[in-house]
């Protein structure tokens, strides 16, 4: 369709509209009771979901790992896998205080509290649930716990003292002020992809290594400065157009992912990055500035030590022709700059 048999057609809508008057008020109002309609019938679904405990039968059929209690005094199993039985309620597993490691994916848990009980807990999955938030008191022992795909909208209760590797993928989290540092001394890895982060402020983790942020709405890179031994930041598929807010406080950082984002100018933006010293590998691919004429060659030029973008190693020919360009343009800074003072100082003399 030609633009003008667009816009004719779109004035034909229009003019349709205009003598339907009442009916599509009457449509609004029977769109938004229809809408209403089907968010109450998506509750009412949640809700209908049968009730179905956790019994002594079900854990006798799925416990493995025979090994000797904490106080090495007797033996029992440790390990527990009741993934996709529907579980509702698993209040039953306070008194299984032995456990180790323990997966509850795909069920429909909304509450896993009673698992602070589990003081040897050091594995904890429960992703595809019902969690709109954990609710776990500090577990002295725990080391990987995931939530990947439930409905959580907080990270309270994710904060433990041995906690190592914390995977939040796909839920509803729109900020994280809720993480307390002080409990995540030993946290090298936070995953948070698929969230409602705007922005990267609120990490004040030391010891993270690396963060997983894609897939969220973040427009603002800010507050990086707080994670010092940082060393591997993604951030694909949002929506950073510029790439303020990286400081020399990221002195470990060697690679970030910046795929599709609004990043606009390779000379402008690029150079921003010259403060990690670190910096080797970058993903830029699905960014406007990757149009540019010789987009390879200027990001080079900006950043001399990276060995790789968007995942091809550059080759000795592009160092080769990066540096000759840097070295002239370097010149020609410089002869413009004694043009310019040859032209104060003649002034001066007149």
């Amino acid at each position: 369709m030609s633009d003008n048999e667009a816009e004719e057609t779109f004035g034909e809508e229009e003019d349709n509209a205009e003598e339907a008057g009442g009916e599509e008020g009457d449509e609004e109002v029977l769109g938004e009771e229809e809408e209403k309609l089907g968010e109450e019938e998506e509750v009412e679904e949640e809700e209908k979901v049968p009730d179905l405990a956790l019994t002594e039968e079900h854990i006798a059929e799925c416990l493995s790992l025979l090994c000797k209690t904490g106080d090495g005094l007797a033996h029992a199993y440790v390990r527990l896998d009741v993934h996709d039985r529907q579980l509702t309620d698993i209040n039953i597993l306070k008194s299984f205080i032995h456990l180790r490691y323990l997966d509850l994916s795909k069920n429909n848990l909304k509450d896993i509290s009673c698992l602070s009980a589990l003081t040897h807990l050091l594995t904890l999955k429960a992703d595809y649930n019902l969690l709109t938030t954990v609710k776990l008191e500090e577990m002295p022992f725990l080391q990987v716990a995931s939530f990947n795909d439930n409905k959580m909208k907080t990270l309270e209760g994710c904060s433990h003292p041995m906690l190592e590797h914390l995977s939040v993928n796909n839920n509803l989290i729109s900020k994280v002020d809720t993480l307390e540092p002080a409990k995540l001394a030993r946290l090298h890895t936070l995953e948070l992809r698929g969230n409602k982060l705007t922005t990267t402020d609120g990490f004040c983790l030391p010891n993270l290594k690396n963060l997983f942020l894609a897939q969220n709405v973040i427009t603002v890179i800010e507050g990086l400065d707080r994670m010092s031994s940082l060393t591997t930041l993604h951030m694909r598929g949002n929506q950073v157009k510029t790439l303020d807010g990286f400081t020399d406080g990221l002195q470990m950082l060697q690679y970030i992912n910046l795929r599709e984002n609004s990043v606009m100018e390779v000379k402008t933006e690029v150079p921003k990055l010259q403060c990690l010293p670190l910096l080797r590998a970058m993903v830029l691919s699905e960014n406007p500035c990757t149009e540019e004429d010789d987009y390879r060659i200027e990001v080079l030029i900006a950043l001399r030590k990276l060995e790789r973008l968007d995942k091809e190693e550059y080759q000795e020919e592009e160092r080769t022709e990066a540096e000759a360009i840097a070295e002239q343009r370097k010149e020609e800074e410089a002869n413009a700059e004694n043009k310019e003072d040859t032209h104060i100082k003649g002034r001066g003399l007149k």
